[in-house]
């Protein structure tokens, strides 16, 4: 038995070195770019295809394994997971409704207006502040993860 949930727990923490690794990388691939208009258009694209098809994915990964490893070894009456469960939820509604769009539009801005535009730099500064914040409740869910705290 220990073994099954020793291999789960190596899958979740990779679900979670994959997507948060990917989320961290993007403003990597933005620097890259610089202020080539080709460049950064097909850093967006490429941003856009790994949010929807590899970070995400692993978000929600990460939630199944999570729940499983909570009711496998753990309670969902622990503080630290129902904070993590929390802070989950925070992240998946404000990525999916938030994020997510906001990229969208920054790439169709630049498609449409260019990279010199105001328009696109207020939309990449906005698609970058809400990543950033979107990071926030990630990092707070790794420390939960980590430290298991008692609240």
């Amino acid at each position: 038995m220990d073994v099954f949930y020793n291999l789960l727990k190596l899958l979740h923490i990779l679900f979670a070195i994959t997507a948060v690794g990917s989320n961290l990388s993007y403003g990597i691939w933005q620097g890259l770019a610089g202020n080539d208009p080709q460049r950064n258009t097909f850093v967006l694209r490429s941003i856009k295809f790994i949010d929807d098809h590899v970070a995400n994915p692993a978000y929600l990964l990460l939630l199944a394994s999570g729940l499983t490893l909570a009711w496998w070894h753990w309670s969902y009456t622990t503080h630290w997971i129902q904070a993590a469960i929390v802070l989950y939820v925070i992240v998946i509604l404000f990525g999916f409704a938030v994020y997510s769009p906001a990229l969208v539009r920054q790439i169709e801005t630049l498609e449409r207006e260019g990279i010199g535009s105001a328009a696109y730099r207020g939309a990449a500064i906005r698609a970058t502040a809400i990543g950033i914040a979107v990071m926030v409740p990630v990092l707070g869910i790794l420390f939960m993860m980590v430290v298991k705290p008692t609240l």
